[in-house]
């Protein structure tokens, strides 16, 4: 391998190992999906339909501690959820701007699929916007040419410099994801809980 391809190896790795420390697994009594730790004070994102009419939700965390969470805010229509856990002092996960994305900018969506854990699949952005083919219009979507699995719903999206840019959410083919974009998911926070979510 030449230097600059052990260089730039070297380096995703270590942008992804840094994501891992905000990355969460929810477990919802049935199955389980990832989040994202958004705040310092316990405030994980991820999908709606990862916790679902779940009552009994658990977060295990990096370091392998599992606490009870509270769902604190719900969007079944932006597939968006807040969950609360008692804890302080997490580390977050660096946060982005979805509106600089361009189509073929690399990213990376990690999660859990099928159980492994932290599990990494990387790829290029289709495209980015509203009114993109096969979803709903009217909103803003991140569609992506990667290879998500079940169990990466929740998980971060992130750019090669490991800044959060999306929350993944479904995938329509074997190579063809689509993820929220975060600037949603602010709107989703300030609307629900208030601007101070904002402040990481």
């Amino acid at each position: 391998m030449s230097d600059l391809l052990q260089a730039l190896n070297d380096s995703l790795a270590d942008t992804i190992e840094r994501v891992h420390h905000s990355l969460v697994q929810i477990s919802n009594g049935r199955g389980a999906g990832a989040g994202t730790i958004w705040h310092s004070d316990g405030l994980i994102i991820t999908n709606a339909h990862v916790v679902r009419g779940r009552n009994h939700l658990n977060v295990t965390l990096p370091d392998g501690r599992t606490l009870p969470a509270e769902v604190i805010a719900y969007d079944e229509a932006r597939d968006l959820a807040a969950l609360s856990i008692k804890v302080e002092d997490l580390p977050t996960i660096e946060i982005g701007d979805s509106r600089n994305l361009k189509a073929g900018q690399w990213v990376m969506a990690v999660g859990h699929p099928w159980g492994v854990q932290g599990a990494v699949t990387s790829g290029v952005v289709i495209g980015a916007g509203a009114d993109l083919p096969e979803m709903q219009t009217g909103r803003e979507w991140i569609a992506l040419s990667l290879h998500m699995r079940p169990g990466h719903s929740g998980g971060p999206l992130v750019d090669s410099a490991g800044r959060l840019v999306g929350i993944n959410t479904m995938i329509t083919g074997p190579d063809v994801g689509f993820a929220i974009p975060v600037q949603t998911v602010k709107m989703f926070l300030k609307e629900t809980i208030g601007a101070a979510a904002l402040t990481v």
